[in-house]
């Protein structure tokens, strides 16, 4: 007998969490949220978050193309360094003062 009753209480949760999510869902249709609840929160700023990012992707396609480094044109001269340049990336050392 207690096989049994362990046995139906699976298949009784589950049609009660049904039962319970049917009417949450009712209810939730029939009277929306209040707008100063958490959920209403949250979904106001996930709407401003869809929002904003379709303002920046639709403003990125529009203008792609200026953020887009040309190519170099052919023939056109190679960057050379100068005589003063520094022979690697570390900082230049300080310039020596000069005198009037």
């Amino acid at each position: 007998m207690d096989d049994l009753l362990l046995a139906l209480t699976v298949p009784a949760v589950v049609v009660a969490s049904g039962v319970y999510t049917v009417c949450a869902c009712r209810r939730q249709r029939r009277h929306p949220p209040s707008p100063y609840t958490r959920q209403a929160a949250r979904r106001a700023s996930r709407d401003a978050l869809d929002l904003a990012e379709a303002v920046v992707d639709g403003a990125y396609a529009a203008l792609g193309g200026l953020y887009a480094a040309p190519p170099p044109a052919e023939g056109s001269p190679a960057v050379t360094r100068g005589a003063d340049a520094s022979p690697d990336r570390d900082p230049s050392g300080r310039a020596a003062a000069r005198r009037p």
